[in-house]
């Protein structure tokens, strides 16, 4: 019952910015930032499983797991940062203030996502290709991503204009900052890959191959558009292929053949 309160609370203030400062300041905040963080873990892991579970249980478990460590760990690498230089600029908003703050957009990110977790699973059920759901879950992920980072532009704004205790230049600099937390995300989400496997892959709890979250986006765009000629491109670049094979194997027979003739 209290976790349901809880949860009530967390999103009750998204509907009231008057409320959600209010709420800010009191000392019961504390609980709030418990039950935001309570949020973010169950969301997260809620997805992750829906993103594993089109490879196997124990894939969806551990990708479970790695997108609450996605989530969590990209805020606390990149908050640091946003609150010192925050304070330099003159801001009067405390730590736990710009907690409540970060950590809403976040969990606004992680309920749309789970929200788009039907959609996932009618592709996977359908027979969606794995370069598609890459690209998907991908594209689910910018689009939360979108909405979570606007809450929080909005409310410091509302600090700004009708609390005066955040400056107009911090509104800025955040817009910088979060340009900075997507690409930590990107480079975070590309060291605990893989996420998403393919049905007859392996279990790999993380993969080891050189590249970059962007090159391989690009690839999962080139098997979509042109699957054929894509692994045309890779068999000519396998070395030891048949078509070497059979033309080493006719130039032997050729030599034997001259030196019997000899």
């Amino acid at each position: 019952m209290y976790t349901f309160t809880g949860i009530k609370e967390v999103f009750k203030i998204f509907q009231n910015k008057e409320s959600y400062f209010d709420e800010i300041n009191k000392k019961q905040s504390n609980r709030l930032i418990f039950n935001q963080l309570l949020l973010i873990c169950g969301f997260a892991f809620l997805y992750g499983m829906v993103m594993g579970s089109y490879h196997s249980f124990l894939q969806s478990i551990v990708t479970g797991l790695k997108v609450i460590i996605l989530f969590l760990s990209t805020v606390i690498i990149c908050f640091p940062s946003f609150f010192i230089i925050q304070q330099v600029l003159g801001s009067k908003m405390s730590f736990r203030q710009m907690g409540v703050i970060v950590l809403s957009g976040v969990v606004l990110t992680a309920t749309i996502a789970l929200s788009f977790a039907p959609i996932v699973v009618v592709f996977q059920v359908t027979g969606g290709n794995y370069h598609f759901l890459q690209l998907l879950h991908v594209a689910i992920f910018i689009f939360a991503g979108i909405f979570g980072m606007r809450l929080m532009v909005e409310a410091l704004k509302f600090a700004c204009e009708n609390k005066n205790i955040y400056p107009q230049i911090g509104v800025t600099v955040f817009r910088i900052w979060i340009i900075i937390l997507a690409f930590v995300g990107i480079q975070l989400a590309w060291n605990l890959r893989p996420f998403l496997c393919e049905k007859n892959e392996e279990f790999k709890l993380f993969r080891k191959y050189e590249g970059n979250f962007y090159t391989a986006i690009v690839y999962s765009v080139e098997q979509l558009v042109s699957p054929q000629k894509s692994e045309k491109q890779e068999s000519k670049q396998v070395p030891g292929s048949s078509v070497d094979t059979i033309r080493n194997k006719a130039a032997e027979a050729e030599k034997i053949l001259n030196q019997i003739k000899k």
